[in-house]
């Protein structure tokens, strides 16, 4: 348990343990304190933006989104190493999470499976959003990772903690899968290596199973296959996702006939991305698309 870091503090911490810091508009001030608690502190979360380019990403994680208000994290970590602090407060970015998994976090003690979400995140945790794609290609450089390394190091050195105090957002939420890239337990080694812990023990022992493939996604067929009389289990595969990520408009379905509530469902989804206007009509666009990963059929 701690008391929140003030802004100065925490610009501080950064900067004395390396870091290159860049202080984003109004970060000091800006949160979401008026919804909600903001602490005590018990953790670091890393999240991965699921974006590209460091302004554009920092803009959205200061803003957030037509159905997530910013800001979304308290620092961006760009592919530079560089750290973008954006806000300071509580922020949108833990979401609910497993009450077993914040126990272990407080406890400094091995991780147990998220498979509950009944705890307020964004109450107790730091948030740092690292650029990236998140599709376990787009690279994570050594100067990100270092970065990541130091930013979580230093708020535990701001708070006597251990590397037992930093997750992965997809330790704590089930059903998610950010960082991917890298391992939690090897970034704690390194966190834990950098204030002068023991190496770290896996939470989780190694599977015993064969390694599964790599999941495989349809591709984006184009706009124009999404035309009244289309009739593909592509579509029904897609409804199925958009109801998955809590889009879905249907009264019945989804099905395989492209509709006025796929279309809506669509439309919704692109609202949850960010989306407005004419660029969140329902039709499916490329990047929309990517990022739904609808399963091959």
């Amino acid at each position: 348990m701690a008391t929140p870091l003030t802004a100065a503090r925490l610009l501080k911490a950064l900067r004395d343990e390396g870091l290159t810091v860049v202080e984003h508009r109004s970060w000091r001030t800006h949160n979401r304190n008026h919804k909600g608690a903001w602490g005590p502190m018990h953790g670091v979360m890393i999240h991965h933006t699921v974006t590209s380019g460091t302004d554009s990403s920092v803009e959205l994680c200061y803003n957030g989104h037509s159905t997530l208000p910013g800001p979304l994290c308290h620092g961006v970590i760009a592919k530079d190493g560089s750290v973008h602090l954006v806000g300071n407060g509580r922020a949108n970015h833990a979401g609910l999470g497993d009450d077993d998994v914040l126990r272990a976090v407080i406890d400094e003690t091995a991780l147990p499976a998220d498979n509950e979400a009944n705890t307020d995140g964004n109450r107790y945790f730091y948030g740092f959003e690292c650029v990236n794609l998140g599709n376990g290609q787009d690279p994570w450089p050594a100067a990100q990772l270092d970065a990541i390394e130091k930013a979580a190091a230093a708020i535990c050195r701001a708070h006597g903690w251990t590397q037992r105090s930093v997750i992965g957002h997809k330790e704590w939420q089930p059903g998610k899968i950010d960082p991917r890239g890298f391992t939690m337990d090897s970034m704690r080694t390194r966190i834990g290596n950098r204030l002068g812990g023991k190496p770290e023990v896996p939470s989780k022992p190694p599977a015993t199973t064969p390694a599964q493939p790599p999941a495989s996604y349809e591709p984006f067929p184009g706009a124009a296959f999404f035309a009244v009389g289309r009739r593909s289990a592509v579509v029904t595969a897609m409804g199925k996702r958009l109801v998955a990520e809590g889009c879905g408009q249907y009264q019945v379905g989804p099905g395989p006939d492209w509709s006025e509530a796929d279309r809506a469902s669509y439309a919704a989804w692109q609202r949850k991305l960010g989306f407005s206007g004419g660029d969140a009509d329902g039709v499916p666009g490329r990047t929309s698309w990517d990022r739904l990963k609808v399963p091959q059929v």
